[in-house]
């Protein structure tokens, strides 16, 4: 092998948060000042006419989530809370009446020198000030009365701030199925004081809605972070009523927001199964196009119906990230419909172009009669399928299984599944992210799949995937290496994994314990210069395999109880390698397979004694890139032949090999592939 100066590379750099920038996340190029200046439609939960109700009967409501209600006194079977307050009105008999129809309510407001609260079949909790305490709460059962304030001591002056439902006689009504056709629409609830919006169901466990609902102040939703949400927030999906029963109530548990956009990626607590979610669309809506909305928003005469509206729209300017929005009468756009899913038809299915952000609410209950204008913002989703898929992918369900992972034509890592026990292939290759890779390698831990890459950038990345869990985010390895080619990984003991790369001057090394949760560092092992390497273990020595300059095969030891041996090459004299793959059955036998310059070679060695046995041509192929894994005594091998495409071939060790066949999914432009296979 040809030697090149050697040269240590410094590990000075901290991990990086992620590996790449997915291409279709990137911020726009055109600044987009469509609809800034549109207000949210974000549900804040303001009382509508509140400032009528002030003027008229001196009660200040502020906010409420519309389980509570202001109701008429003169008529007993509307109302179930009654409160009694010294009022500037002295007409009303110093009685205030609210309805709280459902099992769950929440309102706030001012009410001076309140005295006593009265329910009726519905327990609830009060909170006060008083001249003793600035705060206290009081619960008041179900059918019964309370004193507060001047009741229990006639100098003591209390205000009456909160009113929540604890417990109702209620009984919900039993819900209607979803119409299939915009089941995948979601109703938000974000704390219990109000806010809510809507959302749109995108794949089993991910919800896409507007950040903006998650903002302190939805005018700046830039604020939104990454995690959890701030406040609990629910999800109810298959529900065209979210007061009845049916469908499913699912926590919120992480928000991915987009960099520069209105909107946000919520994952469920768990997934949703029998829900089709709405497919993103890649066709930018146009001017002048119809196009479906759907939202659990206001309506011109309801606060919080939670009743899912369809109202029909037309699109006018088309901007770089967004679009506005004409509802079509008698249809409206309200407070609440903010993260509502905007959409065509494509193909006989929705097809999602855009989210809804903002309205001017014309019309719509609660706004200043002077608002006439009905129009709406939605932020374009069209431009973003990689983005959604990205995130997507890290709840995609990892089986037990054998796992092969592709790099695409653009650099995007894409999965494909087989169980070989069922002889069951997945349905079609699925895109993982949006990353900018050359090239890949994997392993199993447990029950973890660990991918490592290389990136166009030549620094070194690792995502990992648990089963039956989802995937974690690229994050750069530890040390800031730069100049990478070629990866390969291998695992000893279970849980400790040794990384080798080629770099720009030779091979490098760094080891991860997952047990102990730490890395090693960088460490330069020679100055070959390699073009391809993959590697396989036998007990604690883990055996790297490398295409070298000259075209030949070689091999050295990392041996974790004695140390690493040199480079020696393969028996067999082999000429014209250019891709290399191996693995391990029975515990100590190597099975190498190599591109060559006229088709593929194998070679096997038996590392309990009996040695190599010689190279042998397997057939005549052209093939790009290759890679293989182990069930039983059987090794997969799977390659990329001169059409891009993927196919697999098998060698039996107790019965022959077999031929080469295509793989399911009918991907094409593949560059580089990995397989791993975990219990």
């Amino acid at each position: 092998m040809r030697h090149r100066a050697s040269g240590a590379i410094a590990a000075s750099a901290a991990l990086a948060a992620t590996v790449f920038t997915g291409l279709a996340s990137a911020p726009p190029a055109l600044a987009d000042t469509t609809g800034v200046d549109v207000p949210s439609a974000v549900e804040d939960g303001a009382y509508p006419g509140a400032a009528q109700i002030l003027a008229e009967k001196g009660i200040t409501l502020t906010r409420g989530d519309g389980g509570i209600t202001l109701a008429d006194c003169t008529q007993p079977s509307s109302y179930q809370i009654k409160v009694l307050a010294r009022t500037a009105n002295e007409d009303d008999g110093d009685t205030i009446c609210f309805a709280a129809p459902g099992a769950s309510g929440y309102l706030a407001f001012t009410i001076p020198d309140a005295y006593r609260i009265t329910t009726y079949n519905r327990s609830v909790r009060a909170s006060l000030s008083t001249d003793q305490k600035p705060t206290e709460t009081t619960d008041v059962p179900a059918n019964g009365t309370k004193g507060i304030g001047e009741t229990l001591d006639p100098n003591t002056r209390a205000v009456l701030l909160e009113l929540r439902v604890t417990g109702s006689t209620a009984t919900p009504t039993a819900g209607q199925a979803a119409d299939a056709a915009t089941a995948f629409t979601t109703h938000l609830a974000i704390g219990d004081t109000g806010r809510t919006c809507t959302g749109a169901l995108v794949d089993p466990q991910w919800i896409l809605t507007a950040k903006s609902c998650f903002a302190d102040d939805p005018a700046n939703p830039g604020t939104v972070t990454a995690g959890a949400p701030k406040t609990a927030t629910t999800a109810t999906i298959g529900r065209t009523d979210t007061h009845t029963t049916g469908g499913h109530q699912v926590s919120i548990v992480e928000l991915a927001p987009h960099a520069s956009r209105d909107l946000v990626m919520a994952r469920l607590q768990a997934p949703v199964l029998d829900v089709a979610p709405v497919t993103v669309s890649t066709t930018a809506p146009v001017g002048g196009s119809a196009l479906n909305a759907a939202g659990y928003g206001r309506t011109a005469t309801a606060w919080t119906p939670g009743t899912l509206h369809t109202p029909a729209a037309t699109t006018s300017t088309v901007a770089a990230t967004g679009f506005d929005l004409t509802p079509t009468a008698p249809g409206l756009i309200c407070k609440g419909d903010a993260g509502g899913p905007v959409w065509r038809t494509e193909n006989g299915k929705p097809a999602l172009v855009g989210i809804v952000s903002r309205s001017w609410q014309g019309s719509c209950l609660g706004t200043d009669a002077a608002e006439t204008r009905t129009g709406a913002y939605a932020t374009r989703t069209d431009d973003l399928a990689g983005w959604v898929q990205d995130i997507r992918s890290r709840t995609i369900e990892i089986k037990p299984g054998t796992h092969l992972f592709a790099i695409g034509s653009e650099g995007s890592t894409y999965g494909l599944d087989v169980n070989y026990t069922t002889g069951v292939w997945g349905t079609g290759w699925t895109r993982l992210d949006g990353t900018s890779l050359k090239a890949l390698t994997s392993v199993t831990t447990g029950s973890t799949v660990r991918l490592y890459a290389v990136g166009t950038d030549g620094h070194v990345y690792n995502r990992d995937g648990v089963t039956g869990g989802y995937w974690s985010a690229w994050k750069e390895v530890p040390g800031n290496l730069t100049g990478a080619k070629a990866i390969t990984a291998s695992v000893t003991g279970g849980t400790k994994v040794h990384v080798q790369v080629i770099g720009a001057d030779g091979m490098y090394n760094q080891d991860a314990d997952y047990t102990a949760g730490t890395w090693s560092v960088w460490t330069k092992m020679d100055s070959t210069n390699l073009k391809a390497i993959t590697s396989a273990v036998t007990g604690n020595t883990a055996h790297i395999y490398a295409v070298n300059e000259d075209n030949k095969v070689y091999t050295r030891d990392a041996n974790y109880d004695s140390g690493w041996g040199n480079w020696a090459e393969v028996p067999g004299g082999l000429t014209g390698a250019k891709a290399i793959t191996a693995s391990v059955t029975g515990g100590t036998k190597v099975h190498v397979q190599v591109i060559g310059a006229d088709g593929m070679y194998n070679q096997d060695a038996d590392y309990n004694g009996t040695g190599w046995t010689v190279w042998t041509k397997m057939d005549s192929t052209n093939l790009k890139a290759i890679t293989s894994t182990v069930t039983g005594n059987t090794a997969h091998i799977y390659a990329v032949n001169e059409d891009t495409k993927l196919y697999t071939r098998d060698a039996n060790y107790d019965v022959g090999w077999g031929g080469w066949n295509g793989a399911p999914g009918g991907a094409s432009g593949l560059q580089g592939i990995t397989a791993t296979t975990s219990g």
